[in-house]
């Protein structure tokens, strides 16, 4: 009779679970390899050329992407493989759905998330620094992976911030959407790209907006896009951590995505009560991720809690603050945490599939 690797002697193993277990592993590999097909896609405009094209040849797609047929070819079957792409043996033709179109095709579509398979570059090239952590306790800094996770991160969460961010998440905020359209000043901590402080900077022409960020390469990365969009007269970019950055009597400090990645959390969040205006709202934007491992049972919830060993627990750890709290610390730690750092009011704004949304004050 088999046993199981641990079990007790004896133990009968369900074999029939074993290879629906097996298979979900197998899967599992086949997707982690996909995803690399998926961000080639995305990078070298493939799904943009056959978005609304209709039926295409390899041979039409390679002309219409200037790439060699032959790895177009590749490609495509790869992608019938998955099942994003549809194929039609009778005219070997290949087509993408439109549905499917409004996820991989167009980055102006809340539901885009090709975004994410860029990531993937960066945090397998550091899986080797990640074993010498699990093994030290040291951290991986943030600026130790390579670009592809700035500009990734990036993309992926500016689908979401520009769906959500204006219409449904300030107006969750009581009053903070009057002040800026009377005319606010705003600090954006951990701006990343800039694409969070400029979404509002548009929204609102009466208020300055003002992002800090540590990472240098991001910071001049959100001034290049503050040029591109006629912006300077109301936005500006910073290198500055969420302990230090300059200026006080805010009416809006927020944190996109950010607070977890701080190795001292309640220290960013001391430094924005003593920056916030009379009045001020600090608006904290969190992975929707559950302290309580069963709760994130789900794909959001893999995803996110999955990109914590990756990336948000060992960039908080590599700063050697005195808190890394990965991205699924839960609510009731962020509360705990706020509440000492002098931010007694806590609410629950809004909520995402990926995003919850606290109004936080004095």
């Amino acid at each position: 009779m088999a046993t199981a690797a641990g079990a007790p002697h004896g133990a009968a193993v369900d074999e029939a679970r074993v290879q629906e277990f097996l298979e979900r592993v197998i899967t599992d590999g086949g997707a982690a390899v996909a995803g690399l097909c998926t961000s080639l896609g995305d990078r070298l405009g493939l799904y943009t050329a056959m978005a609304g094209a209709g039926p295409l040849t390899s041979a039409q797609l390679a002309a219409r992407t200037g790439l060699v047929e032959r790895y177009v070819r590749e490609w495509l079957a790869a992608q019938v493989a998955g099942e994003y792409l549809t194929y039609a043996p009778d005219t070997d033709t290949y087509e993408l759905p439109d549905e499917h179109a409004a996820v991989l095709a167009d980055p102006e579509s809340p539901t885009y998330a090709a975004g994410f398979f860029g990531i993937l570059q960066a945090v397998f090239a550091t899986e080797d620094s990640l074993m010498d952590a699990f093994r030290t306790g040291e951290g991986v800094g943030w600026e130790e992976h390579s670009p592809a996770l700035f500009a990734g991160t990036a993309k992926f969460f500016r689908p979401g911030y520009a769906a959500a961010l204006v219409p449904e998440w300030l107006t969750a905020l009581d009053g903070v959407v009057e002040k800026l359209e009377r005319g606010a000043e705003v600090a954006d901590v951990g701006c990343g790209y800039g694409y969070s402080t400029t979404l509002m900077a548009q929204a609102f022409p009466r208020s300055h907006f003002h992002g800090f960020d540590f990472h240098r390469p991001s910071v001049e990365a959100a001034r290049d896009l503050v040029t591109e969009q006629g912006l300077e007269d109301r936005v500006s970019f910073e290198v500055a951590t969420a302990q230090d950055f300059p200026g006080g009597d805010f009416d809006l400090i927020t944190f996109f995505d950010c607070l977890h990645d701080i190795g001292d959390p309640g220290g960013a969040l001391h430094h924005a009560e003593q920056a916030l205006a009379d009045g001020g709202t600090c608006m904290i934007v969190e992975p929707n991720a559950s302290a309580n491992a069963q709760e994130n049972v789900n794909p959001v919830g893999r995803a996110l809690t999955a990109s914590s060993v990756a990336v948000c627990l060992p960039s908080a750890l590599a700063q050697h603050g005195p808190q890394a709290l990965g991205n699924h610390a839960g609510e009731e730690a962020l509360r705990e945490i706020a509440d000492d750092a002098g931010l007694h009011h806590w609410r629950l704004a809004a909520e995402s599939p990926v995003n919850r949304v606290y109004a936080v004050g004095r």
